[in-house]
C-alpha cells in the first residue's frame, strides 16, 4: 500500500459534501464548522476569492482547497458592483444529498463550487491534519494529469448532483475522499502557506517519508535516515526540514503516534505492545511521548475513543 492510502486509512475519515454553490457576482458566502471538522472546496469552473484569517487567496477552476485547522473563512465573487458597494449574502435550497447555493438575488452563476468537510476521528486523524498548513491550496489544473482527473472526477460529481438520488450520499463522500488523495500528493500552488509532507518533492527526501510511514516502528535513527537519503547527517537535517516543513524528529514522532492510536483502538495489543511496535523500548516513554502528542495517555485514549472507532 502507497503512503496516502496508509495515510487515509489510519485518519478514519468520514468525508461528506455539503453543498454545491452557483453563486453570482458580488457574493460572500460565510463558512464556520465544529470541532474536528476538516472543511474543503473544490473549484469546478469559474473565479473567486477564499478569505481566511484576512488573508485573501485567489481561486481558479481546477483549484482544490482544504483547511486542515477548521478555521472561519469566506468565500467572495468578483462582480461589477464591487466590495464597496457591499456583498449580497446567500441562500439555501436543501436537496436530498446536499444543499443548493445560490445568490439571493437569483442572479446568473459565475462560479461552481462543491464545499463539504471531512469529520476527523481522534488520534491518527487530527494528527494528520494537525501536521499540515492551513489552507492547502492545489491547482489541479496546472499538469495534464491533475487536468484530466479532476475534468472526469467534476463531471461524475455534477451528474450526481443533479440527479441527487438513492445512494447519492456514498457516491459523493467517495468523491470527496479522492479530492483529499489528489490534494495530499499534490504540490501546493502558487503562494501557498506551509509545506505539505505528503507531498515532499525532494528525491532524496521523499522515499525517506515514504519508508517511515510504511514502518513507523523501524528504527529510524538520524543516521539510518541520512544513509538512506545518501546525504550526510547535516545536509539531511536542512534539506528534511525545508521539504517538509518540519524536523525529521517532529515527523517520526507523529507518524508514530498516528500508527500508535490506530493500534489502540483496532487491536487488542497491550499498552506496551503497541509502544514495541511504533519503535518504543519501554512503555513508560511511549506514554510520555503519546501524551505529549495527543494530549491523553494511551489508555485513557483507547478507554474514551473504542467506542467511536466501533
Amino acid at each position: 500500500m502507497d503512503d496516502i492510502s496508509r495515510l487515509l486509512r489510519l485518519a478514519r475519515l468520514q468525508a461528506t459534501l455539503d453543498k454545491r454553490c452557483l453563486l453570482g457576482g458580488s457574493t460572500r458566502m460565510d463558512v464556520s464548522y465544529g470541532e474536528r471538522e476538516v472543511p474543503f472546496h473544490v473549484l469546478l469552473e469559474g473565479e473567486c476569492d477564499l478569505e481566511v484569517g484576512g488573508v485573501l487567496h485567489r481561486l481558479t477552476a481546477g483549484d482544490v482547497v482544504v483547511l486542515p485547522s477548521g478555521a472561519r473563512h469566506r468565500v467572495i465573487t468578483p462582480g461589477a458592483a464591487g466590495r464597496a458597494a457591499g456583498l449580497q449574502p446567500t441562500r439555501d435550497t436543501a436537496g436530498r444529498t446536499f444543499a443548493l447555493t445560490t445568490s439571493e438575488d437569483d442572479s446568473p452563476a459565475v462560479i461552481d463550487l462543491f464545499c463539504g468537510h471531512y469529520t476527523v476521528a481522534p488520534g491518527a486523524g487530527s494528527l494528520l491534519f494537525a501536521s499540515l498548513p492551513t489552507p492547502m491550496h492545489v491547482s489541479l489544473f496546472r499538469s495534464e494529469g491533475g487536468r484530466t482527473v479532476l475534468t472526469q472526477l467534476s463531471s461524475l460529481m455534477r451528474g450526481e448532483a443533479a440527479l441527487d438520488g438513492a445512494g447519492s450520499a456514498a457516491i459523493m463522500s467517495a468523491f470527496c475522499t479522492v479530492l483529499l488523495a489528489l490534494v495530499l500528493r499534490s504540490s501546493p500552488g502558487v503562494g501557498a502557506h506551509g509545506r505539505f509532507w505528503t507531498a515532499a518533492s525532494d528525491p532524496r527526501i521523499g522515499p525517506v517519508i515514504e519508508e517511515v510511514v510504511a514502518d513507523p516502528g523501524g528504527d529510524w535513527s538520524v543516521e539510518r535516515a541520512s544513509r538512506r537519503a545518501l546525504i550526510s547527517r547535516a545536509t539531511f537535517f536542512r534539506r528534511f526540514q525545508h521539504a517538509a516543513g518540519m524536523s525529521f524528529g517532529r515527523f517520526l514522532t507523529r507518524v508514530r503516534m498516528m500508527a500508535a492510536s490506530d493500534l489502540l483502538l483496532g487491536s487488542g495489543l497491550s499498552i506496551s505492545a503497541v509502544g514495541a511496535r511504533v519503535g518504543y523500548r519501554s512503555e513508560a516513554a511511549f506514554t510520555r511521548a503519546f501524551r505529549a502528542e495527543v494530549g491523553e495517555t494511551p489508555s485513557h485514549f483507547r478507554r474514551a475513543h473504542s467506542a467511536h472507532a466501533a
